[in-house]
């Protein structure tokens, strides 16, 4: 049986580590960071089954957090830990797309419950494929097969494939995907959506002697139907 594996993102050391046994306890792998700043790097670049994820944080307040992750992964359930009571920061939570929200001080009887509830109900969400020539995309478990060989992508390399799918036949600029898929207060260079499909076309065209990326010189890049 494949162990759950879930992140812990809460700044006050006693409190994570009580989680962190717990739950290890209860056989699940678990991961911690204490930072929002780590936390957002650690969430778009690694599979996670579920996260407890505390509202008030150093760096990056939690809402901030959901917000960007949502953009990303609209499966992966996150309850939100919280010191607060006020009816207002639980709406905007669950406005931004959280699963649950837990207040502290809490329970661990109810905490393990409730992460129990969303790790059952997710395993059952529909399935949704992406296919392309012998290329096949599982959004929900997030598999990638070619020929029937399984590919490891990052998350960031996967949501790129599947937003460059999704909009086959069309030429999406450097700019359009760095706010589709990396969001629109990225602040970074344009280069990295280069460094990106490069690394797309390493895992997913040069072994299997494909084409699928194609280059749309001083626009951007595209995906197109074969038969176009």
């Amino acid at each position: 049986m494949i162990m759950s594996h879930i992140l812990i993102i809460e700044d006050e050391p006693k409190l994570a580590r009580v989680l962190e046994l717990e739950l290890s306890y209860e056989g699940y792998q678990t991961s911690v960071v204490h930072s929002g700043t780590d936390a957002i790097d650690v969430l778009l670049n690694e599979e996670w089954d579920l996260v407890l994820l505390d509202i008030m944080l150093p760096g990056l307040s939690g809402l901030e957090i959901l917000r960007r992750v949502r953009r990303h992964n609209v499966n992966m359930p996150i309850l939100l830990l919280t010191a607060r009571d006020e009816i207002h920061d639980k709406v905007s939570g669950l406005d931004l797309g959280a699963n649950d929200y837990i207040t502290k001080p809490f329970q661990i009887e109810e905490v393990l419950a409730r992460i129990r509830v969303h790790l059952r109900s997710n395993q059952f969400k529909p399935t949704y494929h992406l296919v392309y020539d012998d290329l096949t995309i599982d959004i929900g478990s997030r598999d990638i097969k070619r020929s029937q060989v399984p590919i490891e992508l990052t998350p960031r390399e996967f949501d790129l494939l599947v937003y460059l799918l999704k909009n086959k036949n069309q030429v999406l600029t450097r700019n359009q995907l760095l706010e589709k898929v990396w969001g629109f207060d990225y602040a970074g260079d344009t280069n990295v959506v280069d460094v990106y499909i490069r690394y797309l076309r390493n895992k997913i065209d040069k072994p299997f002697d494909k084409v699928t990326i194609q280059t749309v010189r001083g626009v951007g890049y595209s995906i197109k139907d074969e038969k176009l």
